[in-house]
């Protein structure tokens, strides 16, 4: 009975240390997870793993080594960020994989990377020729940035001197049938205003709408409660129709 409070002491103090840690470290940690960061999220796995669960040695020591090791961790990326030279050493630079339609077959072998690797990450950006590419740059985290052939890229609304709206962010004004006024109030609307257009879609009561948004352009997005499907409704009949 003592060993399970003992790990399960250690297991929260593990997983808070950790949490923390990751935090101080920045979001780049884990959207952009470069080869030394993948060494350093397995071994933080690794102390922390040890930290919850060994009973032979004393807790404090595994956490000692879990905090130095997050120290450490972050005065490398300090560093790396002041100074190129060191980042490059830890982290790698980016490598030219695909000129001009042609593999660069060194590069390639550098970056440790087969044919069939290549070709997926290809196909991830919607391409399947290599000779539809211009410029292909395998990044540091092992994705793979394209650009096309011109004859090759798709025709945007600047080359045929068409215009368009700009899209932007919708601004929530109801959440779980609850008005939120801050943002009410930041797109000059009232409380009457919004029950007025609420009614002209069909709602009587704010308490009907589970989510409602409003964009720059003064276009409300309503979708209420009750809008779901008959949970009984048997979609086989109709595919037995058709």
């Amino acid at each position: 009975m003592v060993d399970f409070f003992e790990v399960t002491i250690q297991t929260i103090l593990a997983f808070f240390t950790i949490l923390f840690i990751t935090r101080l470290l920045g979001r780049q940690q884990i959207s952009q997870l470069t080869l030394y960061e993948y060494i350093n999220g397995i071994t933080f796995g690794s102390i922390a793993a040890t930290l919850a669960t060994d009973l032979n040695q004393r807790t404090y020591q595994h956490f000692l080594g879990l905090i130095l090791f997050g120290i450490m961790t972050s005065a490398v990326s300090f560093i790396a960020l002041k100074n190129r030279p060191f980042r490059k050493v830890v982290e790698g630079e980016p490598i030219l994989a695909i000129h001009d339609g042609k593999i660069l077959e060194k590069n390639l072998k550098m970056a440790r990377y087969s044919m069939d690797e290549l070709n997926e990450l290809l196909r991830k950006k919607d391409c399947f020729s290599i000779n539809d590419v211009q410029y292909g740059v395998l990044e540091i985290n092992g994705d793979l940035n394209i650009i096309k052939k011109v004859d090759k890229r798709q025709v945007t609304l600047e080359d045929i001197n068409a215009k368009a709206e700009q899209e932007s962010l919708a601004t929530e004004i109801i959440i779980g049938g609850q008005i939120i006024y801050d943002n009410l109030a930041k797109k000059n609307i009232t409380g009457m205003d919004l029950l007025d257009r609420l009614n002209l879609s069909g709602v009587k009561k704010v308490s009907e709408v589970m989510y409602c948004t409003i964009d720059v352009n003064g276009k409300i997005y309503i979708d209420k409660f009750d809008d779901d499907l008959e949970p009984n409704l048997d979609i086989s009949e109709n595919n037995d129709q058709i």
